[in-house]
């Protein structure tokens, strides 16, 4: 049977990307789903489509910066379901730039959504679970939070925060019968770089640059592949990222020379002209 079947499943960032492909793989396989996500119409129709298909889904409106929100949430899900098996933290954002024209609002920004986003479902969803003796919660990191990320300072901030909390949290949530994993996508084709805000960069130029990488629905199928394995990190796709989080361990001075060359490049290509 798969373990997915009848539990109830809150993902954050759930209208596109990642978050959009998790929510249909685990609508198909018999969750009850609440997708959550900021962009009220994309996330109506992703749940409109999944509803329409006979899943069991609901819509919630959700800014994962107010915790009181994301807290109303878990508790009305509980209050409804009368358990939580999973939460997935995924709804993220990113901006594109040398950290010395990033405004103090660009750094809380990415760290608002990207950090505290996951801190607020850790905070509402694991005494929950705790109480409860079983959960599962899977923050999204990235392999930006394991290596230092080109012209993304806020963006590598925040999801190697993640990664710490995460890495913490599944040892004491052992204790209680808590499940909790780190997913680490690698380049995914989510149209991050369509949407993302870009400063000193031209837009055209940082797209065709920057890797394709793997589909949204190969990257999702992979993490639920890694949850079903309880793993603690879920390297997607597992190889790549396997390799640059050994090359950064054995010899971080090459990632750095690495980095620092592709941060040139970029800057010599993509700069804008305004």
């Amino acid at each position: 049977m798969d373990i997915f079947a009848g539990k109830t499943v809150i993902v954050t960032g759930a209208a596109s990307g990642i978050g959009r492909e998790l929510s249909e793989e685990l609508a198909g396989r018999g969750a009850d789903v609440i997708l959550a996500d900021i962009n009220s119409e994309p996330l109506e129709e992703t749940t409109s489509s999944l509803l329409d298909a006979g899943f069991s889904a609901r819509a919630a409106v959700l800014d994962v910066t107010d915790f009181e929100a994301v807290r109303k949430l878990v508790e009305d899900t509980e209050a409804q379901h009368g358990r939580l098996d999973y939460i997935f933290n995924n709804a993220g954002v990113t901006i594109f730039g040398q950290a010395q024209d990033h405004t103090y609002e660009d750094w809380r920004k990415e760290i608002d959504t990207n950090l505290y986003g996951v801190v607020h479902g850790v905070a509402a969803a694991y005494p929950v679970m705790v109480r409860q003796g079983f959960g599962h919660i899977v923050n999204t990191s990235s392999f930006s939070g394991m290596f230092p990320s080109v012209l993304q300072a806020g963006y590598v901030t925040s999801k190697a925060g993640v990664l710490g909390l995460t890495e913490a949290l599944r040892v004491e949530g052992k204790l209680h019968g808590v499940k909790v994993s780190t997913a680490l996508p690698g380049f995914t084709r989510t149209g991050m770089y369509d949407s993302a805000k870009l400063i000193g960069l031209n837009r055209d130029k940082v797209i065709k640059i920057v890797p394709k990488g793997a589909s949204p629905q190969k990257v999702a199928h992979g993490i639920l592949r890694g949850v079903e394995r309880n793993k603690a990190m879920i390297m997607v796709p597992p190889l790549q990222q396997a390799i640059v989080w050994l090359l950064q361990r054995i010899s971080p001075g090459v990632v750095r020379w690495a980095c620092g060359s592709f941060t040139k490049l970029m800057l010599k290509i993509a700069k804008s002209d305004s």
